[in-house]
């Protein structure tokens, strides 16, 4: 197993229960923590049970009776409640990405795990997988021989490359990039657990709240040139792209940017393949068909591929081609669907144009409408309006 991240170690924790006994290679020198907000699907909620995590899994969606609103902020500064990202069909569970891996955690529990180590060649045999493994800080290497591979290291896989070929025979590209931390606390006037949304052309700043955490902040944009982006200061970067929305919500987000440790900044790509698997070699999560940011389908993706995994290996316990083409045959529905929607959701993310960006807004309110719910009232929205100052 390469990668103990949510696809990883679910796919751990799936092979364990075929019967398997996974060995967990990370090239960090020590678990990841944290993390920025993830919604779990109906799909993701039933494989933590199927995995058997759903009890370590802590939950944060906000109430609203005390709060938990969300609102959108117009271009002339005027606050109104809005459907937010919770509101979507599903009721997707409110959780940070360092949730899901807790609980992963506690369910790989007696899983051997190697920080700190990297694959660097793998050459597959007739009935095994040779490994030549690096150790980070000493450059040591040692061959080890393993029944599967399975590569869970993320959209820019490395397993991927050394076996299935170079990245941009499988990335999609989609002209835009994310910035997503948390902050360390609320915009001010706004509620602890609010959740916020400025969409404009070709950008969009959002945060969403939680129950019990501060929220997690989202800055996206569109661009034609991907490269020039990763050039100089990140935070310059970003300021000069959000240069002209002068709302405090915005300022409070670059503010607190500038004051994190942590924080990921990337291109949004999707990866397209034709087979997850080759051989005695699999692919799962991002690395195999990561859906990005926008779908936010990634981790309920990433758990139902090793729930799935393991249903597959314990129907053909000895017979891995068969089970990998039923895993396949099995998941590969599900996820083509959410790629596809991803585009649409990226209109609502980030519209591409000012005629877009009115189509939005038009469209979430006809659906608040005919939904006959209101996250909170108008007079909520006037009152909170006069406390911040936005008033026009």
């Amino acid at each position: 197993m390469v990668g103990l991240g949510i696809a990883g170690m679910s796919a751990a924790i799936g092979l364990r229960r075929a019967g398997w006994t996974p060995v967990i290679v990370e090239r960090a020198p020590e678990r990841r923590t944290g993390g920025y907000f993830v919604g779990l699907f109906p799909e993701g909620r039933q494989a933590a049970v199927d995995l058997g995590i759903a009890d370590h899994l802590h939950t944060r969606n906000p109430q609203r009776r005390s709060g938990g609103n969300s609102w959108s902020v117009d271009r002339r500064g005027r606050r109104r409640p809005a459907l937010g990202f919770l509101d979507q069909p599903g009721e997707p569970a409110a959780v940070l990405r360092g949730d899901v891996e807790a609980a992963l955690w506690q369910g790989i529990t007696g899983v051997e795990v190697r920080f700190g180590t990297t694959p660097v060649a793998i050459t597959e045999g007739p009935a095994e997988v040779q490994v030549l493994l690096e150790k980070a800080g000493t450059g040591a290497q040692y061959r080890e021989s393993f029944d599967v591979v399975v590569g869970a290291d993320g959209m820019r896989s490395g397993v991927r490359r050394m076996v299935f070929g170079p990245d941009e025979d499988y990335l999609t590209t989609w002209n835009a990039m994310i910035c997503a931390f948390q902050l360390k606390e609320q915009v001010p006037s706004y509620e602890a657990s609010d959740s916020i949304i400025i969409t404009r052309a070709k950008r969009a700043v959002w945060v969403f709240g939680l129950a019990d955490h501060a929220p997690t902040a989202l800055l996206t944009y569109r661009t034609a040139d991907i490269q020039e982006q990763f050039s100089g200061s990140r935070v310059q970067r970003l300021r000069s792209v959000f240069s002209g929305m002068d709302d405090p919500v915005v300022r409070h987000v670059l503010d607190s940017l500038e004051k994190t440790s942590e924080h990921l900044f990337d291109s949004v790509h999707q990866v397209r393949m034709p087979r997850w698997s080759k051989g005695r070699v699999v692919l799962v999560g991002d690395a195999a068909w990561c859906m990005n940011l926008y779908s936010g389908m990634g981790a309920t993706s990433s758990l139902r591929g090793g729930a799935a995994l393991s249903a597959a290996l314990l129907e053909h316990p000895d017979d891995l081609t068969a089970a990998l083409d039923a895993w396949e045959a099995g998941l590969r529905p599900f996820i083509t669907k959410h790629q596809r929607t991803a585009r649409l959701k990226q209109q609502m993310f980030v519209p591409s144009s000012r005629r877009a960006e009115a189509l939005r807004s038009v469209l979430l309110g006809l659906v608040r409408r005919v939904r006959g719910r209101r996250p909170a009232t108008e007079a909520d929205g006037q009152r909170a309006q006069a406390v911040s100052g936005t008033s026009r």
